[in-house]
């Protein structure tokens, strides 16, 4: 049967766009279907990554130059720039991006189809375009990638001017003197740090016992410093009450009690709250039950390991299918959802891959913990290096972090690499580039990086663990020679 297109993609965000771009590649006839009115990217470009980051580099140039030079005037950053200043900043690079996304879609021949889509069976797509025309297209093969959305908070209300959300925070007319977080997961450590960046005093409130526990304890540890350092104010294991604006006082007032002591009502007053709860799934009037596609008891669309639904030929990639819900791990869906398609062989791509926290300072990581190996039983050894031993990183007053790799002591084979420091999403590559071809430590040793760089923390980091296996007993000649893992 002759169909309209080889291939219909609901949702343009980097699933969705990076198997468009392969698909194209494959020559196949390529329709995307973008709800927003002007923009593609959907969360990516224009509410979520990029926007976030945008902004977080312009508070660390201010932060940066702050520490450097000293504060101008004895005047904070919110009393010497404007938040206008920084969205404006946000929104150039935002059109810039969309723009990019634009043009590899029309030079790639994709074709875009403005409104909402849903399925109306296994092979057809309607759209309601924003105009209330609705047009109908079908396809051999479907793929879903419409993202996800804020969940919302339970027990009090956004208004979007007062109380925010992941959306209405980069839209924040000044910078304010004060702000409570509710929340403490990655986006809330990124925003705690790049208001705390800007002279905001920031307080975070989170249900859960603890935060951040995937990362290794000493990396933790000294988060826990630098936010403390930054006057960043935790408080975990509470329940909150209310959040409303009072009018009286010209405040917003949280109100809190805590889990575990003497469930006494507590009041912080702060000029904004942001909420940064969990994410749902866009599920919600794509159709799915037309075309029988299944999902979890979280209403994440089932997939198997080739991104393929219980529909053969309707595919899923993204946040809507749930962990783990990175843009970087997005891309890579979308591609290899396009050559299972086609039945194009591609390369898999490992289990382990790394983890991103863009804060100020951003933490990075890939492979097993330090408490990993010991509740595996094996025999580790660590090195580290700390940022303020390294040319570079005092160059650009950049002092602060630690990079530390995780590795068998046998064998030297490369086990984790956990980073928290200026450049760290960025640095964590090349440990992960060793780890992928099952390498040692001796890597770092036995070439050559450029100096002065962040990089160099890999061979004072390797250096460290070899010594520090060298002190246990093992002839450090020996360390050095070529042997094979057992």
């Amino acid at each position: 049967m002759s169909r309209d297109y080889d291939i219909i993609i609901i949702g343009t965000g980097p699933a969705g766009f990076s198997c468009a771009m392969q698909s194209s590649k494959f020559d196949q006839n390529v329709l995307v279907v973008e709800s927003h009115k002007k923009y593609l990217g959907g969360t990516w470009i224009n509410t979520g990554t990029v926007p976030s980051k945008a902004l977080r580099e312009a508070a660390k140039n201010i932060l940066d130059f702050n520490e450097q030079f000293g504060d101008h005037e004895h005047k904070k950053p919110y009393e010497r720039f404007q938040m206008s200043d920084l969205l404006q900043y946000k929104q150039d690079i935002l059109e810039k991006e969309n723009q990019k996304a634009k043009n590899d879609l029309i030079k790639n021949k994709v074709d875009v189809a403005r409104g909402f889509g849903q399925l109306k069976d296994a092979h057809t797509v309607e759209v309601e375009t924003h105009i209330g025309s609705t047009e109908t297209y079908t396809a051999d093969y479907i793929l879903l990638s419409t993202g996800s959305n804020p969940a919302e908070p339970q027990n009090f209300e956004l208004d979007h001017d007062k109380i925010l959300d992941y959306e209405s925070i980069l839209e924040i007319t000044h910078i304010p003197r004060r702000l409570v977080i509710i929340g403490s997961g990655v986006n809330a450590i990124e925003y705690a740090t790049i208001f705390s960046a800007l002279g905001t005093r920031v307080t975070m409130l989170s249900s859960r016992k603890d935060y951040l526990t995937f990362l290794d304890h000493e990396i933790k540890e000294h988060l826990g410093d630098s936010l403390n350092r930054k006057g960043i104010t935790i408080k975990t294991n509470i329940e909150i009450e209310d959040v409303a604006f009072n009018g009286l006082r010209n405040h917003t007032e949280v109100k809190f009690k805590s889990k575990a002591e003497d469930q006494r009502l507590q009041v912080i007053e702060t000029e904004h709250v942001l909420f940064l709860g969990g994410r749902k799934p866009n599920v919600n009037g794509l159709n799915l039950e037309a075309a029988g596609v299944e999902t979890d008891d979280h209403n994440f669309i089932k997939t198997d390991d080739t991104f393929k639904t219980n529909v053969d030929n309707i595919y899923a990639a993204g946040d809507v299918i749930g962990f783990p819900r990175l843009a970087s791990a997005s891309f890579s869906q979308g591609r290899l959802a396009a050559c299972n398609m086609f039945g194009i062989p591609a390369l898999s791509v490992p289990d382990q891959i790394p983890y991103g926290i863009y804060g100020i300072p951003e933490i990075a990581n890939i492979g097993i913990t330090e408490q990993d190996a010991e509740e595996m039983g094996l025999d580790i050894t660590v090195g580290r290096a700390y940022f303020k031993n390294i040319a570079k990183a005092n160059m650009s007053n950049n002092t602060e972090g630690i990079l530390k790799l995780v590795f068998n002591t046998n064998t030297l084979k490369l086990l984790g690499v956990h980073i928290l420091g200026n450049d760290a999403p960025n640095l964590i590559h090349l440990g992960q580039s060793v780890m992928s071809y099952d390498g040692d430590i001796r890597y770092f040793i036995n070439h050559v990086m450029n100096y002065p760089t962040l990089s160099e923390a890999y061979r004072i980091a390797a250096f460290n663990g070899v010594n520090r296996v060298y002190q246990a007993g093992v002839k450090y000649k020996n360390i050095l020679e070529d042997k094979k893992e057992k």
